[in-house]
């Protein structure tokens, strides 16, 4: 393989630029001895025109807020994109690339989000970036139409993002692409690199569609770029269509060789997502005219060409300042709402604006979070909703609010349809935009469809809000396959995720305002579908307290056991005490709605709500018991869930399975010794 020119579109320079970020690639697999280096040495023509020629970015500023989106959806080629990020000047050097895979790296095995390294989403589980960036692709339209004027176009941003085969393979991204052709995001590109090759063998295996046709189903301009990989001309044709498409999200389909350029591994499985070998890379190096005795060599040009990107970065910003400078001239209030939301400041008191319920009434936490939401969101306008077909079930649409739509980009609404997974991801790609939150509801035994969006919301720390509601036995009459069991402690087991299960409806409005304050991480909200009683705070302790996790809700002078509830079942813990009362024995009742932030306190607040003396304790929850001993102790009972649920009226579910107050009295007798 010789240095000339070949590929159309392509200089003398463009290839050793390219070539160099092949070798920087294998040779950071090679050095962990892991990774994947097949899908770089393919993909490196296509990354680099992207990055040196058509997205806006500035290396020394990796927030700027207009930059352009780059998602490496295929994220097991991540030596692709460290690669890319040190040569194009980010806070990623060579001794980053040699320490790929190490502990304390910043060069993952994966894409981890980082953003001020360059790295705009996590995208290990394959399907996710490309559904996080549907969400990407969303909050720049609605950015756009709620920031910019008539000449003053301050949101104007792209989503690039690099899929594989396994992306689209993965069911969340048929669901985030279908909607995406739905939504007209004509901000989207997607560039397939369909080197047909997967961890088994070839994608004949099974994998065989017309991928092409299934995406202009999806309502999407497809372009296809037959070849090697190597032809930048066409793939430059193809993004200029791409940048022409004024109603349709695009979809590249660039026929790629995985490990191009491999003497002996080019279109093996092999080089999917395994070192090519010492000897190999002597090879490939030869054929490049390189010297075979240096390792992550990068020439003096190839350094000085890629570098040109930083100074055409800082311009672009520098304009956008001016222009943003200007812009608040004209529009202050809009701009001071943008570096408001860009500093992470909500535009009012919650607390000023937060609901109260009036004891006496019944209402479901779920019709409560409703009422919360008409209460606060025209106050938030960076905070946009959705539910996965069941809007009036989750009560997540509120008074006033216009449907997000290809006709509306105005709308705070987003009609997920029945994509709970890709919901899940595409609130994700909204809620990393930097200025705005989103929101999403399905019933709680669906979470299991988004549990992978869950995690890596968790993982990454973006600061999603989930709605689950129908959250227990509860429910009744729909029966085993909708009444969650296991999925308290299933998704208290992720985690940095802050889990909810609020009492009543002025608990409910404490979690909301928790979860929007909160930016370091997502929150799930689990709410029920019956009414449940407004608690009375001249009786009670304040559904303020919530934000220690769990407090103490009903106070005993000298507490002869410990009743410890969430949810609906608090009033069940009530009733108990109170009939343990008429028993002249003493109980304290403990309301747990978050687990999370009661680990998070002191230990001298945690021994005040559960006092180490007393061991006497008795849990009770309508989910299975794992995960409550911690709380309980040695002598500590669980009234709860040891089988999936039955169709019947709730009330029925709940005497049938024993969670009643009778069964916690005896509880508490057994858990005293008595």
């Amino acid at each position: 393989m010789s240095l000339s020119v070949k590929n159309p579109g392509l200089s003398r320079l463009d290839e050793r630029c390219i070539r160099t970020i092949r070798l920087l690639s294998v040779e950071g697999v090679q050095k962990a001895k892991s990774g994947h280096p097949g899908m770089p040495m393919g993909m490196a023509p296509a990354a680099y025109i992207l990055w040196t020629k058509y997205m806006k970015y500035n290396p020394a500023n990796p927030r700027w807020h207009n930059r352009d989106r780059f998602v490496l959806s295929a994220g097991h080629g991540s030596m692709l994109l460290y690669s890319l990020l040190h040569l194009t000047g980010f806070d990623i050097s060579l001794d980053d690339l040699k320490s790929f895979r190490q502990w304390g790296a910043k060069t993952p095995g994966h894409p981890e989000y980082e953003p001020d390294l360059g790295v705009e989403v996590t995208t290990g589980p394959l399907g996710q970036g490309i559904s996080n960036a549907v969400g990407m692709a969303i909050a720049e339209k609605y950015l756009a139409r709620r920031f910019n004027r008539r000449r003053f176009p301050i949101i104007d941003y792209s989503v690039y993002v690099i899929a594989s085969d396994g992306d689209l393979e993965e069911g969340v991204a048929s669901e985030a692409c279908s909607l995406a052709g739905h939504l007209g995001l004509d901000n989207l590109i997607v560039v397939y690199d369909d080197n047909r090759i997967s961890i088994d063998g070839s994608t004949d295996l099974a994998f065989t569609e017309d991928r092409a046709k299934r995406f202009k189903a999806y309502n999407w301009n497809v372009v296809e770029v037959k070849g090697d990989g190597n032809d930048m001309a066409a793939f430059e044709r193809a993004l200029k269509s791409a940048a022409k498409e004024k109603s349709r999200p695009t979809l590249i389909k660039l026929r790629t060789h995985i490990a191009f350029g491999s003497p002996n591994m080019q279109d093996t499985a092999e080089a999917h997502g395994a070192p090519l070998g010492d000897d190999e890379i002597g090879l490939i190096k030869e054929n490049y005219g390189w010297n075979p005795k240096k390792s992550f060599h990068v020439p003096g040009d190839v350094r000085t060409n890629m570098r040109k990107v930083v100074k055409k970065g800082k311009d672009a910003e520098k304009a956008w300042n001016k222009l943003f400078a200007e812009y608040a001239k004209a529009y202050p209030d809009l701009a001071r709402e943008f570096t408001d939301a860009a500093a992470g400041k909500l535009p009012v008191s919650l607390d000023e604006i937060l609901p109260k319920s009036e004891p006496g009434s019944s209402i479901a936490t779920r019709k409560a979070s409703g009422k919360v939401l008409d209460a606060l969101m025209p106050a938030l306008p960076l905070v946009v909703g959705g539910s996965a077909d069941l809007t009036p079930s989750n009560n997540t649409r509120f008074a006033g609010a216009k449907d997000f739509q290809k006709d509306s980009r105005d709308g705070r609404y987003i009609r997920y349809g029945i994509r709970e997974h890709a919901m899940g991801s595409i609130m994700n790609g909204i809620s990393v935009s930097g200025l705005m939150r989103a929101y999403g509801g399905t019933f709680l035994v669906f979470s299991d469809y988004m549990r992978g969006a869950v995690r890596v919301a968790a993982l990454s720390k973006y600061p999603t809000i989930f709605v689950f509601t129908h959250d227990s036995i509860g429910i009744g009459e729909d029966g085993p396959t909708h009444q969650p069991v296991e999925h308290f402690a299933a998704l208290r087991a992720i985690p940095n995720l802050l889990v909810f299960r609020p009492g009543d409806a002025n608990e409910t409005a404490s979690a909301w305002k928790y979860a929007l304050e909160h930016r370091d991480g997502p929150a799930a909200l689990l709410l029920t579908r019956q009414g449940l009683p407004v608690l009375d705070p001249r009786k009670y302790a304040a559904a303020r307290n919530l934000s220690r996790g769990a407090y103490v809700l009903l106070a005993a002078d000298k507490p002869d056991v410990l009743l410890l509830a969430t949810g609906s079942e608090v009033f069940v813990a009530l009733a108990a005490a109170e009939a343990l009362a008429a028993e002249a024995i003493s109980a304290q009742v403990v309301s747990m709605p978050c687990w999370e932030l009661f680990e998070k306190q002191s230990k001298r607040y945690r021994d005040s709500v559960l006092p180490p003396a007393v061991k006497a304790r008795v849990g009770i929850e309508a989910g299975v018991e794992l995960g409550w001993h911690k709380w309980l102790g040695e002598k500590g009972v669980f009234i709860g869930m040891s089988t999936f649920g039955a169709s019947a009226p709730g009330k029925v579910c709940f005497e049938k399975f024993g969670i009643t107050a009778a069964n916690v009295v005896k509880a508490a007798k057994k858990s005293m010794g008595g």
